[in-house]
C-alpha cells in the first residue's frame, strides 16, 4: 500500500498533469466562439462584436448577464467531469500498477476541465485568448494560467496578483507589459507557490481519502460526488473573485 500511495504521489505532480492535460484534444477554447455562442441568447450581434474585439464588461455587457451565463457554464461543465469520472471509477483490474494508471487518466481528466473552465471564466470576465499550443506551451502563458489555478484552490496571494494583472489589461496596457509581471521577481515565486501547493492539496483532497479503498476496485480513484464536491467549489471560488475585478465591470469603462 505505502509504494502504491507513494508511486501516486510521484506520477500525479502537478507539473505532469498540467502537461498532459494541455495536449489533450479539446482542452484548448477559442475565445471568440465560445463568447459568441454563450452570449448570442442575451445580446445583440453588435454587442457580441464588440465583446469579442474588446472584452463584454466594454461592449457594456452588464454584470448580471455575465454572472448567469458564468453559472451555466459551470453547472455544464460540472455535469461533464462527474459523468466521466463516475465512468473512469468502475473495476477495471486490482493490480496496483493498472490503479495508477487509471488514476493518472482519471485526474488528468479532471484538469482537463479545470483548464477549460479557468478558459470560459477568464474570457466571460474580460480576459484575452490563452496562447495555448497543442505541442508546447510557453512558460508566461503558463505562469499566467497558474494564477487562474491558484486563485481557484484558494492559494494565499494568486487572487491579488491576478487581479494586479487584470487592472493591467483594464487599463488598456499592451499585452506583452501586462504579461511581463508574471516573470518578475515578485510573481514568479507566487507560481512556483501556487505549484507546490495545488500539488498538495490536489493529493490531499481528491487522493487521500480514496486511495485505501481503490485499491480492490482499481479505477475508482474519484467517485462522481467526490469529484463534483471539488470542482464546482473551485470553479465559484474563481468566478466570485473575477466577477469584482474591474476588468468585468461596465463602470468602470464608462468613468
Amino acid at each position: 500500500m505505502a509504494d502504491f500511495v507513494h508511486k501516486i504521489k510521484e506520477e500525479l505532480t502537478l507539473e505532469n498533469i498540467l502537461s498532459i492535460a494541455l495536449k489533450t484534444p479539446g482542452v484548448k477554447i477559442n475565445r471568440a466562439v465560445f463568447l459568441r455562442k454563450e452570449l448570442i441568447k442575451h445580446c445583440r450581434e453588435d454587442v457580441i462584436e464588440a465583446a469579442i474585439a474588446n472584452n463584454p464588461a466594454q461592449a457594456g455587457i452588464s454584470k448580471d448577464i455575465i454572472n448567469k451565463v458564468s453559472l451555466s457554464v459551470i453547472n455544464y461543465e460540472s455535469s461533464k467531469v462527474t459523468a466521466l469520472s463516475v465512468a473512469a471509477s468502475l473495476p477495471s483490474s486490482s493490480l496496483p500498477a493498472v490503479a495508477v494508471g487509471a488514476a493518472t487518466a482519471d485526474i488528468t481528466s479532471y484538469f482537463v476541465f479545470i483548464l477549460r473552465i479557468v478558459q470560459e471564466l477568464a474570457y466571460l470576465y474580460g480576459f484575452e485568448q490563452f496562447d495555448l499550443k497543442e505541442d508546447n506551451i510557453d512558460s508566461e502563458t503558463l505562469n499566467y494560467m497558474l494564477l487562474f489555478v491558484g486563485t481557484m484552490f484558494g492559494v494565499q496571494g494568486a487572487s491579488t496578483a491576478l487581479n494586479k494583472l487584470a487592472n493591467n489589461f483594464a487599463e488598456h496596457l499592451a499585452k506583452n507589459l501586462a504579461r511581463q509581471a508574471l516573470t518578475q521577481r515578485t510573481i514568479y515565486p507566487l507560481v512556483k507557490k501556487i505549484a507546490k501547493q495545488v500539488g498538495i492539496r490536489m493529493t490531499k483532497q481528491i487522493f487521500a481519502d480514496t486511495v485505501a479503498s481503490a485499491v480492490p476496485v482499481a479505477g475508482s480513484i474519484l467517485s462522481g460526488g467526490l469529484t463534483l464536491a471539488a470542482f464546482r467549489p473551485h470553479c465559484m471560488k474563481l468566478r466570485a473573485d473575477l466577477m469584482n475585478f474591474n476588468l468585468c465591470d461596465p463602470e468602470y469603462y464608462k468613468a
